[in-house]
């Protein structure tokens, strides 16, 4: 896996993400703190507030940003998103007020809108063979768990000898060195994006993911994912807590325990996709987790919660299920679209699953204080149930690459038909300009 960094402008930008996701994980820490210093006690709320700020702006506004910036090198959109997040994070050690807190908090998340389907969307161009591009996915996946398990630990070693104000000079830091690799990165440019009017802009990313199947299929698995993974987010506090009796140690160890699934799973997939293929591994890890969320939560619901070591493992196993329906999502973003449709086609994704997480959040959360914790597991168990059987159905099994189709609306003379020939005929198929429906 690790021959794909011989590649060093996928080098640059994979140490780019890998710093930015530890200075974001400092800022994390450090908002939860500053939070408490603002509101004692209400933290949780505003905390709360200031995630939904964040899944607002990922929902409402990658793709306007997407649209907005499409005309500009892609390179300075990344660089000037990343030196936006580092002023913001610059600014939160000076907050007083909460409004000025949900004010930076949405600037910033705002930039991370614009940077992170830009981004991933840079990688397929520079990695143009699949099979290497599988593996920048599962080193991708790697980077987010690993980010999960030590920026706490650099959290709380800092914490010894600073103030939690010099978390966000980490922040900072972390923004400011992936500005600098990716402008030492040789970014290609955008290759053949159109000039087109901005409400298409808009919305063209958003039709060509509904306009395709594999992408419908995709969406219903983003929202199993959400349903489950949600769960895990909110309420294993309360699980390690209530029936375990354990403390914040036993909770870092939990969610240890679910990115170590994580992580075993993006080790294994590359091999894994290789021979089985996508749906069938997407949808495995959807039917896994179903089974496990209505399993488990049928014995919380009868009081027969697991041992602490059962609970560990099925954590690990539910990590490990939610990384094989995410990790190859990229895979079938880059065979969607053309290069230049890319962008749009990523930040669609990025909207449309965030926003399975703004559905998700708050009903793990109220179903987990109002009925229970077995309750709220069945009923996520039964969400991604749902999308697991909207999945198989939006995403047919045996679906081809280059179905056969004609144009019966273009002339004679048309370059698509000298080139494919007239009447019926097949190629790799995409929506775009031409094909504007599946057949």
């Amino acid at each position: 896996m690790l021959e794909i960094l011989a590649n060093r402008d996928f080098a640059r930008l994979f140490a780019a993400q890998v710093v930015a996701l530890l200075g974001t994980g400092l800022l994390t820490v450090g908002l939860g703190l500053l939070a408490y210093d603002l509101a004692g006690a209400a933290a949780g709320l505003v905390l709360g507030v200031a995630y939904t700020v964040k899944m607002v702006a990922y929902v409402g506004l990658s793709p306007v940003a997407q649209a907005i910036v499409q005309r500009l090198p892609r390179k300075a959109v990344l660089i000037g998103a990343d030196m936006i997040r580092a002023g913001v994070a610059l600014c939160l050690p000076f907050v007083t007020e909460l409004w000025q807190v949900y004010a930076l908090i949405f600037v910033l998340q705002a930039a991370s809108a614009t940077f992170t389907p830009a981004f991933q969307a840079v990688i397929p161009d520079i990695l143009t063979e699949e099979r290497a591009y599988t593996r920048a996915l599962s080193l991708s996946r790697l980077a987010y768990d690993l980010e999960n398990l030590l920026s706490p630990a650099l959290a709380g070693a800092l914490l010894l000898v600073l103030s939690y104000h010099w978390l966000f000079l980490g922040t900072v830091l972390g923004f400011l060195a992936s500005t600098w690799l990716v402008w030492r990165t040789a970014v290609p440019p955008l290759p053949g994006a159109a000039a087109r009017p901005f409400r298409e802009r808009l919305v063209r990313g958003a039709r060509i993911y509904l306009a395709t199947p594999r992408l419908r299929g995709l969406l219903a698995l983003n929202l199993s994912a959400a349903a489950v993974g949600a769960f895990v987010l909110v309420n294993t506090v309360v699980l390690v807590r209530v029936d375990h009796g354990g403390g914040e140690s036993a909770l870092a160890v939990a969610m240890a325990a679910f990115g170590a699934g994580s992580m075993a799973a993006a080790l294994m997939l590359p091999r894994v996709l290789e021979r089985l293929g996508d749906r069938r591994v997407m949808l495995a890890g959807a039917a896994t987790l179903v089974a496990l969320a209505l399993g488990l939560g049928a014995a919380l619901a009868a009081g027969q919660a697991p041992a602490w070591g059962p609970f560990l493992l099925l954590w690990a196993l539910i990590g490990l299920a939610y990384a094989a329906i995410l990790t190859p999502s990229g895979r079938l973003l880059r065979r969607s679209a053309h290069a230049g449709d890319r962008p749009a086609l990523f930040a669609a994704q990025f909207a449309l699953s965030h926003a399975c997480w703004l559905v998700t959040y708050p009903m793990a959360g109220v179903a987990g204080r109002v009925l229970g914790m077995g309750p709220a597991l069945l009923l996520a168990g039964l969400v991604a149930a749902l999308g697991l059987l909207l999945a198989r159905n939006l995403w047919p099994a045996g679906q081809v690459e280059a179905p056969p189709h004609d144009h019966p609306d273009l002339p004679p003379d048309h370059p698509h038909l000298r080139t494919h020939g007239h009447g019926p005929h097949a190629h790799t198929y995409v929506i775009d300009d031409l094909h504007r429906r599946w057949p």
